[in-house]
């Protein structure tokens, strides 16, 4: 089954999975985080065959989310970074984890747990409004137009909603 591109869609979420929305993305920018960044060792510790990795590792490197630098010089050796775009990725990766941790959790229990460097403590992700600081979900949020809507595919009926939003037609 062929996958559909995301690319020229003008939707953001759209256009960021495009860049890792597949199954194996998540969890290689997850290993790299936790340090598993040698080509063998994420090949190891994911289960993932090599020629599959080989293809995440060069989208994300051309994407710009992670970048391979050399180890070593005689043979050749490399190792795989986040950059900043990759870093700015953790944040998901960690809202999704405590996701999982709260619907999808195996039996054992959380298999990671997350320590703030700052205060020493142990932390859920949550997200906070970067205005105000609280924290929000689903039904404290209103979704309004932003300058790049526009009805086209990906986005022909949320355009609509969003501009009568706008408009005062439709409440939050």
């Amino acid at each position: 089954m062929e996958r559909t591109s995301f690319a020229e869609m003008r939707c953001s979420l759209a256009r960021a999975l495009e860049l890792i929305g597949d199954w194996w993305t998540p969890l290689v920018l997850r290993d790299l985080f936790l340090g598993v960044s040698r080509f063998d060792a994420l090949a190891e510790d994911l289960g993932v065959s090599r020629n599959l990795l080989t293809r995440r590792l060069k989208a994300l490197e051309e994407n710009g989310v992670i970048q391979r630098r050399a180890y070593q010089e005689r043979p050749p050796r490399f190792e795989y970074v986040l950059t900043e775009a990759g870093r700015d990725l953790v944040p998901i990766l960690m809202a999704l984890t405590a996701w999982g941790d709260r619907w999808a959790q195996p039996e054992q229990g959380a298999p990671i747990l997350f320590h703030h460097k700052s205060c020493g403590c142990q932390f859920q992700p949550r997200l906070v409004c970067s205005a105000c600081g609280k924290g929000f979900g689903a039904d404290d949020v209103a979704a309004m137009p932003g300058p790049g809507g526009a009805p086209l595919p990906g986005t022909k009926l949320v355009a609509g909603i969003l501009s009568a939003r706008r408009a005062g037609a439709i409440g939050d």
